[in-house]
């Protein structure tokens, strides 16, 4: 499946950029599945997402800057609001601007401290995510950055419990449970939730971090999928500790994501410091980065195209929820044999 070919994906939210990388001052360029958009905050602080292309004579807007919380263009010094409607043109004497000097502007919001872009008219919520408003937790930001492969290898990869024995080798993985203890899965609307016990070992840094002595213990996880491509990953310690992981791919194109990863605990900086929670789970990702790199980015949502074991089964949930959801758009599965 090429995500940039299937216009349905366009009717979802992607938190495509931090806020705190975003300007009163200075625009901030993105691409989400193909579509070159440019970001800023308004006069009020939110943010705004439109098309990075002048309508006049198709210059960069990200090139400019922000006045008044208004990009202007750097080619002609046109202004432009959140909304995409020209406000000033320096060359108009009259003060009179045509209705039609308008920029393609995107629904644009923060949430969990990150602009969320959706390029068309949204199918479904942003992820609710209730800890995040919870002050019994910290919301950690982990990590921001590009990873050559599908979302949805990265989803599936994220409800595979039967990789970390032989990926997370250095941090996690227990040769001792090749596969989890228990799994249970259940389809939602627009997701799928997800319970596993699994042994795992856990390295020094992880003893440090959860205040746990022991070497090897029982993980207790519930792991939600929110289509497309973000998933939590809530895992419970027998100490109470709760360690929550939010990770989303978002598509910049079909064979490259820029994935976004934060993090919710039940805990308190005095406890563990957010750098060494990060430095745990950024061990752990850089472990999947190498093996997911390596996969082919056109993911087959015909089950027959590869084969499949027990513990495939989120994933294979995940294909047929994408299958269901082109039919019900009215499209076909595109793929590169279907573009040669």
């Amino acid at each position: 499946m090429l995500v940039t070919k299937q216009a349905v994906f366009r009717r979802f939210w992607y938190p495509v950029v931090p806020i705190n990388l975003l300007s009163k001052s200075s625009p901030h360029a993105f691409t989400l599945l193909n579509q070159k958009i440019v970001l800023w905050l308004d006069s009020q602080g939110n943010p705004a997402a439109v098309k990075d292309r002048c309508c006049h004579r198709s210059a960069q807007l990200s090139l400019g800057k922000v006045v008044n919380g208004d990009i202007v263009c750097p080619y002609h010094g046109w202004n432009f609001n959140s909304t995409g409607t020209c406000t000033h043109v320096p060359q108009l004497n009259n003060g009179m601007i045509p209705s039609n000097y308008q920029v393609t502007s995107y629904a644009c919001v923060e949430r969990y401290g990150y602009a969320w872009v959706c390029l068309e008219d949204p199918l479904c919520d942003i992820p609710n995510i209730p800890e995040a408003r919870n002050f019994e937790y910290r919301l950690i930001h982990e990590f921001y950055e590009p990873w050559n492969c599908a979302g949805l290898r990265v989803m599936e990869n994220e409800f595979d419990t039967a990789h970390p024995t032989f990926v997370h080798t250095t941090t996690f993985g227990n040769e001792e449970h090749p596969i989890p203890d228990k799994m249970e899965l259940e389809e939602k609307e627009w997701g799928i939730e997800f319970w596993a016990t699994l042994g795992v070992t856990n390295p020094k840094l992880q003893q440090e971090n959860l205040k746990l002595e022991a070497e090897k213990t029982l993980r207790t996880m519930h792991m939600s999928w929110y289509m497309p491509f973000t998933a939590q990953l809530r895992i419970g310690y027998p100490n109470g500790l709760v360690h929550i992981v939010v990770n989303t791919a978002v598509p910049i194109n079909d064979s490259t994501s820029q994935i976004v990863q934060f993090c919710l605990r039940n805990d308190t900086e005095n406890e563990t410091k957010a750098e060494n929670a990060i430095a745990f789970d950024r061990q752990v990702t850089l472990e999947d980065k190498v093996i997911l790199e390596s996969t082919d980015y056109d993911v087959p949502l015909d089950f027959t195209k590869e084969q499949h074991m027990m513990t495939d089964k989120p994933g294979m949930m995940m294909r047929r929820k994408f299958l269901a959801l082109l039919k019900a758009h009215g499209e076909v599965e595109q793929t590169k044999d279907s573009h040669k």
